[in-house]
């Protein structure tokens, strides 16, 4: 079983406590007497005033999120779908974590068990839009105003996928700088190495990188191509053994790479069918300033060495 290592995303608040019920445990034991007691059939009586599979999940709490501020028929779906990406971001994040700790760790496999979860997470981020596509520009009409200036640009989620994926942009991230629940992780998320340079670390520590010079940069900086690493890429990928799970290892992070930008196209997309070239309500040019982030790749070495193989 792989090892979890959780990076908390905010600071730990009374209320997130309180919210927390104890359960009962149960084990394979306990279960079969169960089953034997009720022949079968479900538990439908239970004390209190709740049962533990609310207890467990808090549905009471998370199904009581969702406040609409007009009339309009489309902003309960517009509400769900922005909450259900932010709990898809919640869960990419969990796992991207883990895949750079397991990279830290030189434990590959971990790694390599991880990612195809990581990516079928982007790509149910992705897919979120499809049901975002049937919002009109009318019915988004009918509720917009009410967004007043807030943009999924502010989701500090997003910004912690963003940061973990090597997308480092200290502007965007200080714009949660005035919350103190949040800025003190997304701080250390700037300020720390990302996955790929993770993976970079790695191919040192297995002499792919042969020129000696320092293992330390400014993590805070965009992330800049390297001659090295791209050469690096290059002589593993000319092998194309599929035993090498440096060459795996590659190509899972190209999945996760690829639909991450198939994600940022629905996006697009989906704001252009909808507002057309209207600027957006956080203040960006909308759709022309989602276009340039269509652009940007993950990983860069490995969609540039595509280019020099064959």
């Amino acid at each position: 079983m792989n090892r979890t290592h959780i990076t908390p995303q905010v600071r730990s608040t009374d209320l997130e406590h309180a919210l927390v019920r104890d359960i009962s445990t149960a084990n394979k034991s306990s279960r079969d007497d169960t089953v034997a007691h009720t022949s079968g059939e479900p538990i439908v009586q239970f004390e209190g005033s709740s049962n533990p599979y609310v207890d467990y999940h808090r549905n009471d709490v998370l199904l009581s999120l969702q406040h609409m501020r007009s009339d309009g028929a489309d902003e309960m779906t517009f509400i769900i779908e922005t909450q259900i990406t932010e709990l898809l971001l919640k869960a990419l994040h969990f796992e991207l974590a883990n895949v750079a700790e397991s990279v830290r760790r030189d434990d590959t496999c971990a790694a390599l068990d991880r990612l195809p979860r990581a990516t079928l997470l982007i790509e149910q981020i992705r897919d979120t839009w499809r049901v975002l596509f049937t919002i009109t520009p009318n019915g988004f009409t009918q509720f917009r105003d009410h967004l007043g200036i807030s943009s999924g640009q502010q989701s500090y989620m997003y910004r912690h996928v963003e940061l973990i994926l090597g997308n480092k942009n200290e502007k965007l991230a200080r714009a949660h700088d005035n919350n103190p629940d949040v800025w003190p992780a997304l701080e250390e998320a700037l300020n720390g190495p990302s996955l790929w340079d993770e993976v970079t670390h790695l191919l040192r520590r297995r002499g792919k990188l042969r020129h000696a010079g320092s293992t330390v940069r400014d993590y805070s900086a965009p992330y800049q191509e390297s001659p090295e690493v791209r050469q690096a890429w290059r002589e593993i990928y000319q092998a194309a053994n599929i035993d090498d799970d440096l060459y795996r290892l590659g190509e899972a992070l190209l999945d996760v790479a690829t639909a991450f930008t198939q994600y940022r196209w629905n996006h697009l997309v989906g704001v252009q069918r909808i507002l057309g070239l209207k600027p957006g309500s956080g203040g960006s040019a909308g759709v022309g300033w989602l276009r340039g982030i269509t652009e940007h790749r993950f990983f860069p070495e490995l969609w540039t060495i595509r280019t020099q193989l064959g």
